[in-house]
């Protein structure tokens, strides 16, 4: 039914570029969702153009590529592919430090608005994305007990 050649797999007649290292081929991606503190309404399209750029630049070191960004006044929502070794607890750690520094830095008018200068929530949402529902993937499981 699945035909590898080279990146690519071709799962009922639909091309999907998965990513390669060495040793394995993978695909995956995330949602993440981040709040700003108190949901603060201070996210402006200027400061989420460059919460984007942190978030490509910050990015890089950890072997995560964006693949979408979204933004409201008290939050932002993005879709980003990640390697099975990234750490991604710590590459979220050092997003939300670096954008929280660099923003307040750059925007120092955000300041009044937020409460002990957090720009972040301390939580963040962070969920798994696929193109099988968790059904589709337990009868096909079940199917092949042997």
């Amino acid at each position: 039914m699945t035909k590898i050649q080279f990146r690519y797999i071709t799962i009922y007649m639909k091309q999907v570029v998965f990513d390669t290292n060495k040793h394995s081929v993978f695909l995956l991606h995330y949602h993440l969702v981040l709040v700003t503190k108190y949901r603060m309404k201070v996210i402006t399209d200027s400061i989420s153009k460059r919460l984007e750029e942190i978030f490509k630049r910050v990015g890089k070191k950890h072997y995560v590529i964006l693949e979408k960004w979204g933004a409201e006044k008290d939050h932002v929502y993005i879709l980003f592919r990640a390697r099975p070794s990234t750490h991604l607890s710590r590459f979220i750690n050092a997003y939300k430090n670096a954008s929280s520094r660099l923003i307040k830095k750059e925007f120092p008018e955000i300041r009044q608005k937020l409460w002990k200068g957090y720009f972040w929530s301390r939580s963040y949402c962070l969920l798994t994305t696929g193109g099988a529902p968790i059904e589709v993937i337990k009868k096909y499981l079940e199917s092949h007990r042997g």
